[in-house]
């Protein structure tokens, strides 16, 4: 069990390492304020596709639609961490906190119970109910 889950750890540390390294674009196309086309790979198409309005009256309007170029930029160098870093208040302070905190997860049969044995006493009569006394 324990070398599956280091397996899927790396596979998912180098994939992580992989993709943060990747640059791409995003193109959006809007027509107003509505987005109409969005593209990650290539160019949008445009509103050119789109019916004119057959109007008698031939009026210059300018252009309502906007294209939208976001780049986004993946790392370009990759800092490694060497062995010299890693100083000895780091290790003591996991191993301590790691020491401490696996005492919190024991199990609760080990630790001592003092009222598991206790029986508590029989009602004869639900004093409660009896004399009408409600806690609300």
């Amino acid at each position: 069990m324990k070398k599956h889950f280091s397996k899927i750890t790396a596979i998912t540390l180098a994939l992580t390492v992989l993709l943060s390294t990747f640059s791409f674009n995003v193109e959006k196309h809007f027509c107003g304020d509505f987005l109409v086309a969005v593209s990650y790979v290539g160019s949008v198409a445009s509103c050119d596709d789109v019916e004119e309005d057959s109007c008698e009256s031939k009026t210059i309007e300018p252009s309502c639609c906007k294209d939208d170029v976001e780049l986004i930029k993946g790392q370009t160098q990759i800092q490694k961490s060497s062995v010299e870093k890693i100083t000895f208040i780091k290790v003591a302070t996991a191993v301590t906190s790691y020491v401490f905190n696996s005492l919190l997860f024991q199990d609760l049969e080990k630790q001592f119970i003092p009222h598991k044995q206790y029986v508590p006493p029989k009602l004869f009569f639900d004093i409660q109910v009896l004399h009408e006394v409600f806690i609300i």
